[in-house]
């Protein structure tokens, strides 16, 4: 690896895009499903931040980038709960909240469910171990 790669300064992901194709819709999921803070909307783009990262929505500049997103995994501290309370707010979820690995300080567990746009994403929860 070269040194240039290693010292460019790199301490934290910043923003993240998500593509959307009706704005006001996906404003209404990630504000009210998802309870993120909206921070502004300017020139047909949604900012909200997620713990610090800033996530935003826009509809694609080109065809050419007019694609699903990566799959984002929203960490929450209780996913059972987080699970019922997006359920009765109108998400759709792929499947119900699951074991992922039993690791050696926790249980991870994951829920995958859909936006507005039919992006994939998730919960996580790290558990402390049941006994």
């Amino acid at each position: 690896m070269n040194t240039a790669t290693l010292n460019i300064g790199i301490s934290r992901l910043g923003q993240v895009c998500i593509n959307v194709h009706d704005l006001d819709r996906a404003i209404t999921f990630y504000r009210d499903v998802l309870g993120l803070p909206l921070l502004f909307t300017v020139s047909g783009m949604a900012f909200f931040d997620c713990g610090g990262v800033r996530l935003m929505l826009a509809r694609a500049e080109k065809p050419e980038f007019d694609h699903p997103s990566s799959v984002l995994y929203f960490t929450v501290p209780d996913i059972a709960a987080a699970h019922r309370q997006m359920l009765a707010s109108g998400a759709g979820f792929e499947g119900e909240p699951h074991l992922i690995a039993k690791m050696p300080a926790y249980d991870l567990w994951m829920a995958f469910f859909r936006d507005s746009e039919q992006n994939l994403l998730a919960l996580m929860s790290e558990a402390p171990h049941s006994h």
